[in-house]
């Protein structure tokens, strides 16, 4: 029997966004929309009203190895830093990552900060050679850097 969608709690549909759209260890990302239903559904169990800092942490077959929340800030910001996804990166052994970010506002246009910080990733991953693959903000819907082609 079908439950109406009137009767179902908050608390039900994140539980069942996260069921539906979180993806495993050893699992392939197939898209940037893929990626961020996947880190959409990461970020559920967060505070809404804070911005959260995620990085998915792939191997050599850019299956997932890894989805950590890396960094937790403030209603408009999260600062995150290029050496510690560095040593993650060589603990997991993955030869590229996707970040990710939330903007609680809901709103999907990168700030120039925004943009700073993911060059600054790109550079320090760059250097040791792990690929950044993408930068997806996650509001009322998600914006991709890649899609844009602002990678």
């Amino acid at each position: 029997m079908y439950q109406s969608i009137e009767s179902i709690s908050d608390s039900e549909l994140r539980e069942e966004y996260v069921k539906r759209f979180t993806k495993q260890n050893g699992e392939l990302l197939r898209s940037s929309r893929d990626s961020a239903d996947h880190l959409r559904s990461v970020f559920t169990n967060h505070d809404q009203d804070r911005e959260h800092f995620a990085v998915i942490y792939l191997d050599g077959g850019h299956k997932i190895a890894k989805t950590e929340v890396v960094a937790t800030g403030t209603i408009n910001t999260a600062s995150i830093y290029p050496r510690e996804i560095i040593k993650k990166v060589l603990e997991y052994e993955a030869v590229a990552v996707i970040i990710s970010h939330t903007h609680p506002s809901g709103g999907l246009t990168p700030s120039n900060s925004d943009r700073a910080v993911t060059k600054k990733i790109q550079t320090a991953l760059t250097s040791i050679d792990v690929e950044l693959l993408d930068h997806i903000v996650i509001g009322d819907g998600f914006f991709s850097f890649s899609d844009q082609g602002l990678l």
